[in-house]
């Protein structure tokens, strides 16, 4: 670290103060409402409030999750969704918020147990600053360079989202013919599964997968996160599914999630499980199903969670050429498909070296090495400029004051 900056710890920087004043009452939320509902998660902005009381306008300031340390800048009036969270204000007026939120961003603990970590750990971790001119332009220099890199990541996810269009055609195209048409039940022998009782442990100590809805969506499931035993299977509504049967989620937002099994497993009650007969290729059925996702969620029903059932599903007509045209078309949807997995590929490398990439700016930025040695320069010689070790002594003196 450069001579010219001086140690201090971020609470010699930011004073907390706990959110419990500001969490906001309803989560009736509506964006046409003024004020935003915050977390310090990526998820940030939960919604939007109409309630006019506790709403935080000390600005800017930094909001932290206690629990995993997410941060967040904000420079907007808001209300909270909960006390996991500390706000955090600068100590001094001589304190650039900005810089103390990027230097967070490199500054990170394990936050691997749940517990508070502001107080007694994240607080007392040491950090150097430079002079309030270094400080502003090292901020100026962060932002210059994310812009481009959101410039550049803007233009890769709408790159993934025009993927998933022409998935979606691939897959439209592929089953638009003039053939037979069966309903889904015609096809296969179909089933669900069921959840053994959690109020016996053992029966989630046993080796056959057991797949939850979430775990659907690749092509191919060999496993499960859980695992439960056969007396679960014979004392509960789970079933063991034989390898190629094919399920299809449910429930809720994975509704239309579709994968081919490729070894005996069982399911929860929300997958809808079909063992192919002999008339349907099972690569044919897995993306005839996925081709049908949109369709599945439209048909959902209920409120947050919405639910399709087994009997809708089977219910459903589809086309159903001879077996050696259906494994033409899987042939066809593969090849175009193995384009769009090699392009998304590409397009999360890419979105992986921009997030390394800005890491790496940070670093330097904190190294004191991002500047280089002619705007260090012009930050000393700026008329109101002052070493670190004045500027921290002024804002240690300030802090004892409030």
């Amino acid at each position: 670290m450069r001579e010219d900056w001086v140690k201090c710890r971020f609470e010699d920087l930011l004073n907390y103060e706990q959110p419990t004043n500001y969490i906001v009452n309803s989560t009736e939320y509506d964006d046409s409402y003024e004020t935003p509902v915050l977390t310090a998660g990526k998820s940030f902005i939960k919604g939007y409030t109409n309630e006019k009381d506790g709403v935080f306008n000390n600005l800017p300031t930094i909001i932290f999750d206690d629990f995993t340390t997410a941060s967040q800048f904000v420079n907007f009036k808001f209300k909270v969704k909960s006390s996991a969270m500390k706000i955090l204000v600068p100590t001094s007026d001589l304190i650039n918020t900005k810089f103390v939120y990027y230097a967070m961003q490199v500054n990170k603990v394990r936050s691997d147990t749940h517990k508070r970590y502001w107080i007694s750990i994240y607080s007392k971790k040491e950090i150097f600053i430079p002079s309030v001119n270094e400080q502003s332009a090292i901020v100026a220099k962060i932002e210059e360079f994310f812009s481009d890199l959101d410039k550049g990541e803007e233009d890769l996810k709408k790159a993934q989202e025009q993927l998933k269009v022409y998935r979606q055609a691939v897959l439209k195209k592929a089953f638009d013919g003039e053939w037979e048409k069966l309903s889904l039940s015609e096809l296969g022998t179909w089933g669900s599964g069921g959840t053994p009782s959690r109020a016996n442990p053992d029966y989630f100590k046993g080796s056959i997968p057991w797949v939850k809805t979430g775990e659907l969506g690749s092509k191919y499931i060999t496993t499960a996160e859980e695992k439960i035993t056969e007396q679960a299977i014979k004392n509960s509504s789970a079933k063991l599914f034989p390898s190629n049967s094919v399920a299809i989620a449910m429930y809720g937002a994975t509704i239309g999630k579709t994968s081919i099994f490729k070894a005996p497993l069982s399911t929860n009650q929300a997958c809808a499980v079909v063992q192919p007969n002999d008339s349907i290729d099972t690569e044919y059925l897995y993306y005839l199903l996925t081709s049908m996702k949109r369709k599945f969620i439209s048909l959902g029903k209920g409120g947050a969670q919405p639910n399709i059932s087994q009997t809708l599903i089977k219910q459903q007509v589809v086309p159903l050429p001879d077996l050696d045209s259906q494994k033409e078309i899987v042939q066809e949807i593969e090849s175009r498909l193995s384009v769009c997995d090699s392009i998304e590929a590409s397009i999360r490398e890419s979105l992986d070296k921009s997030k390394a990439l800005r890491q790496s700016i940070l670093r330097k930025a904190f190294e004191g090495t991002l500047l280089s040695a002619e705007e260090i320069s012009a930050c000393k010689a700026a008329p109101d400029y002052e070493p670190a070790s004045v500027l921290l002594e002024r804002i240690k003196t300030e802090k004892k004051k409030k």
